[in-house]
């Protein structure tokens, strides 16, 4: 029998300088219910929010960065950067194969990611949708289409 930490297959979600505290632990929540790994923040620290009704911050690693370059020394090794952006480049999630080892990464709801975050993500991703969605909705939209039988690259 093989044991389950030989999947070899982890991922983590967080947001890059967050706008709203609220928004943080509604994607906690989500991050813990659809199997995160790992919560982080890039920029602007977790506070205790009571939108996180689950306490996932105390119930899973979480992960703080000072900058984009504090976070991308510290990648885990062999994980891939999947950044969250309405960009040109960014692939539909309805088509993306999610790599097996990954963080996604999120911006703030005003700004998004900043352009060294998507020059040196892995991969882009966006949705359908014409204008830009809440940031802890973004982020449960593609947690879920992660936990969707898909493959996975």
């Amino acid at each position: 029998m093989q044991p389950d930490n030989f999947t070899n297959e982890f991922f983590g979600i967080g947001i890059q300088n967050g706008k709203t505290p609220e928004n943080l632990g509604v994607l906690w929540r989500s991050a813990q219910n659809l199997g995160a790994s790992f919560i982080f923040t890039i920029g602007n620290r977790y506070a205790k929010q009571a939108s996180d009704t689950h306490n996932a911050v105390s119930a899973m690693p979480y992960y703080h960065y000072d900058n984009f370059d504090d976070f991308f020394n510290h990648l885990p090794k062999g994980a891939r950067i999947v950044g969250v952006e309405l960009d040109e480049r960014a692939q539909p999630l309805e088509t993306f194969e999610h790599p097996r080892r990954c963080v996604y990464l999120l911006g703030a709801e005003d700004h998004g990611l900043t352009r060294e975050a998507i020059d040196r993500s892995h991969f882009l991703v966006k949705f359908s949708s014409t204008l830009s969605l809440n940031v802890a909705v973004a982020g449960s939209i593609v947690l879920y289409d992660r936990a969707l039988a898909k493959p996975r690259s």
